[in-house]
């Protein structure tokens, strides 16, 4: 991924990167002002504690190397100009030529930060900024409205935390947690607002899951934290994939994803019509001895209706008709071959319903995963801040 000194304008260009408020503040601070240093915190939200995770992707992105250019200067100066009005001398062309002209245009700041990946409670500082060159205090806090872009990744990385302390939770009671961290696959690419916002709201995802189908996060993870490959998927059918063979064609839809793939996981949404005779009737009945002969699991996903109320009636038709055994812990699992994925509606308080609902009802936590798009890379109400000293 290229750094924000590989060249370009507009969105590449540091002096542009900010709120336009912040633009006049180099002559707002007190006379002989040296240095400015700022610190970031969460200052609360739903979690009591948060995962730090993101700031090297801003750093490396926007902030190493060479990223001050007489260029981008140019370019600031004149839409800047247009921004204010002309002759407001908003600017500050001084300070960033000095930039360019002393430290070569690179910014003369140091950050400091706790490790990525560490979780802490909130109302403590994650990282710190300050100037090295007194000439440029003003710098520390132009910086900002970039850098708390962090809270976005660590509140997703938080999100999904607890999401796995509760999945978690409910496997030690009734299953085996060794098998947690494929239990909530981030499906999210769609839903947002970017390919940037997936690349690093995703890689957030993987410091806690090894289930992803965002692309761009396996990307970010590998550019930016040098993994080759943080997450994993498989091949999954859709809607579109299956209608096409008309309803009269629903079967033969099926058996074509059992052939296609004859080993290891394969995922089929299985609702195009009717979820439950699909269950039954087709998966139970049509193709029963092809899922059960299959070297590798089928993965039967629901996408409408109530999720705790489908996902409890499909566990009862699959297990009536390929049967389950009853575990040490005194809960139903499926026979190996046949697993669910409830991959609508799904955030922290439905995946808590559903868990409890087929729980209460004697299922196993193991014979279900869960898929989120929005609620793992949308939902985001973790609060942040930033101090001065």
């Amino acid at each position: 991924m290229r750094g924000g000194g590989g060249g370009g304008l507009g969105t590449e260009n540091i002096i542009l990167l900010t709120d336009s408020y912040k633009v006049s503040h180099h002559v707002q601070y007190p006379k002989n002002t040296q240095v400015i240093y700022s610190y970031f915190e969460s200052r609360g939200g739903r979690h009591k504690e948060v995962c730090f995770f993101g700031l090297q992707y801003f750093l490396k992105r926007y902030l190493q190397g060479v990223v001050v250019t007489q260029e981008k200067i140019e370019e600031a100066a004149n839409l800047y100009d247009s921004h204010f009005g002309p002759g407001t001398n908003v600017f500050n062309r001084k300070g960033w030529e000095y930039i360019l002209n002393e430290h070569g245009g690179r910014l003369p700041v140091r950050i400091k930060a706790l490790p990525e990946g560490t979780c802490l409670p909130y109302k403590n500082a994650m990282f710190t900024m300050e100037n090295t060159d007194p000439e440029c205090y003003w710098l520390t806090n132009f910086l900002e409205t970039l850098l708390v872009q962090v809270w976005y990744p660590m509140t997703v990385a938080t999100n999904s935390r607890e999401q796995k302390k509760l999945i978690l939770k409910s496997l030690m009671e009734t299953g085996d947690p060794s098998g947690v961290n494929f239990k909530l696959h981030d499906f999210g690419y769609r839903g947002v607002s970017s390919v940037e916002t997936a690349g690093i709201g995703g890689a957030a995802h993987l410091t806690q899951f090894l289930g992803t189908d965002t692309v761009a996060a396996l990307v970010v993870a590998r550019d930016i934290y040098g993994a080759d490959c943080a997450g994993f998927s498989i091949p999954a059918s859709e809607h579109s994939t299956i209608t096409a063979w008309q309803e009269s064609g629903e079967s033969d839809a099926y058996e074509n994803m059992l052939t296609q793939y004859p080993k290891g996981l394969v995922a089929c949404v299985s609702d195009s019509y009717d979820i439950f005779k699909a269950a039954g009737e087709i998966w139970g009945k049509q193709l029963k001895e092809l899922v059960l002969q299959r070297d590798g699991q089928l993965v039967i996903r629901p996408d409408s209706g109530d999720p705790p109320t489908v996902d409890l009636k499909l566990l009862e038709i699959l297990g009536e008709a390929f049967g389950h055994t009853t575990n040490e812990k005194g809960y139903k699992v499926l026979d190996p071959h046949v697993r669910i994925i409830q991959g609508d509606g799904i955030d922290i308080y439905m995946i808590d319903k559903i868990l409890k609902h087929i729980n209460s009802h004697g299922w196993s936590t193991d014979n279900i995963a869960f898929g989120s798009g929005g609620g793992a890379l949308t939902k985001t109400k973790q609060r942040h801040t930033k101090v001065c000293v």
